[in-house]
């Protein structure tokens, strides 16, 4: 339904720029039909590369892959940057239509000149085809020239390595023995046909600098199944720290056709696996437990979240840390007595102005916040779903400082 609805909305956004950046830029010819044939390629190499990796595979497709979700990530500023440009051209309606009628008055006496002024192509430069020409191709200019501005840039941040983020949280009930016990959190690494083993590697390798005692891994890290993406998860078993590392499921791999398969494989990458269960982490006589709860789109595949489950046995005198992917389970949480959540799955918006869309379903874009009693943390993520573009939301591994409250 998602795609459904999605494609629905790429072929009315497309229609959009059809009309705006060739319609309004040219007349009609065989300029016209090229650059339509053009845009039209454009848009069925989009669908194809949303639909055809559930059918054919992954690994397989990076050369539709990356042309395809550049063309998304260009699309979607093209349609925002024409957008904008709607009230300049409102404003300059007047002058497109004003001046015309003069210099019609003064050519009437001229026989000669009459035969040029039926020519399209030699329209006089005041009149209102001329104008509204220069009007349309400068705002189709301006367009695309922030387009491929913002998608360079963004590219530049996605593809690179992710900023390492130092927070500090004081939690209550916690033993002073933990005192300086950091926890890296990362999620949405989105292994797929665009984000391949070096781009593990480069995680694995932003991880083990920051020195954590424990890692966290938030859910969506694959976008396919275990034969087509076990060698590019493989670096997962070099992540290095005191603790070990957790897993929890995000909605992305409930995608793939069977997802217990990618929990055998991370347990035998050594990386623990959390299905609403908990664990305790120990320093000496001291203890915080750490919960691990499924992600919501597990009720599909008969693997839904379970506080119950995940809670059972936690001690009332020390503090619970629960991984869950989506930020909005922490009402749950709250409701619950957890002190910390730690969410991913917002990727901060990913693409500037979408921040706002996901304010709107999410109680956290991102960063450190509090609901109820319970902290929040969602981290931006590490990789990107989709366009391979990150704008005013750049990748980020998360390395948490705990220390006692009070």
């Amino acid at each position: 339904m998602f795609i459904v609805i999605l494609t629905a909305v790429l072929g009315l956004m497309h229609l959009y720029l059809w009309k705006r950046l060739i319609r309004d830029t040219t007349r009609p010819g065989l300029v016209r039909w090229v650059l339509t044939a053009d845009l039209v390629i454009c848009a069925l190499l989009l669908v194809a590369v949303l639909m055809v990796p559930r059918t054919l595979g992954v690994t397989s497709l990076g050369w539709l892959a990356w042309p395809g979700y550049v063309w998304f990530g260009l699309a979607a500023y093209l349609f925002l940057a024409s957008l904008a440009l709607e009230p300049v051209r409102l404003l300059l309606r007047g002058w497109v239509r004003r001046g015309t009628a003069p210099v019609a008055e003064a050519a009437e006496p001229a026989a000669p000149v009459a035969p040029v002024a039926e020519s399209a192509e030699a329209a006089e430069p005041s009149s209102p085809v001329n104008r509204r020409l220069f009007l349309a191709r400068a705002g189709a200019a301006a367009a695309g020239a922030a387009s491929v501005s913002l998608v360079g840039y963004g590219a530049t941040r996605a593809l690179g390595p992710p900023d390492v983020l130092a927070v500090p949280v004081r939690l209550r009930r916690l033993d002073p023995a933990f005192t300086g016990f950091r926890i890296a959190v990362v999620s949405d690494i989105h292994l797929g046909p665009l984000a391949g083993r070096r781009h593990t590697e480069r995680i694995v390798e932003t991880i083990n600098g920051a020195e954590p005692d424990l890692v966290a891994i938030v859910g969506d890290l694959v976008d396919g199944s275990v034969a087509e993406l076990g060698a590019a998860a493989e670096p997962l078993r070099d992540l290095a720290s005191r603790e070990g590392t957790f897993f929890v499921t995000g909605n992305h791999e409930y995608f793939v056709d069977e997802p217990a398969q990618w929990l055998t494989e991370l347990d035998r990458l050594g990386v623990n696996v959390l299905r609403n269960e908990n664990t305790p982490i120990r320093r000496g006589a001291a203890a915080f437990d750490l919960a691990g709860i499924n992600d919501l789109a597990g009720e599909s595949r008969s693997d839904p979240p379970n506080f119950d489950r995940a809670l059972a046995g936690v001690g009332p005198s020390r503090p619970t840390v629960l991984l869950a992917h989506q930020p909005i389970m922490v009402s749950e949480a709250a409701a619950r007595g957890v002190d910390l959540q730690l969410s991913g799955h917002t990727h901060g918006g990913q693409m500037w102005p979408f921040h706002y869309v996901v304010q709107l379903v999410q109680p956290s874009l991102a960063g450190l916040s509090t609901v109820d009693d319970t902290q929040l943390y969602v981290t931006r993520g590490a990789g990107f779903w989709g366009p391979p573009v990150r704008v005013g939301a750049p990748p980020d591994v998360t390395v948490l400082s705990l220390s006692p409250q009070g």
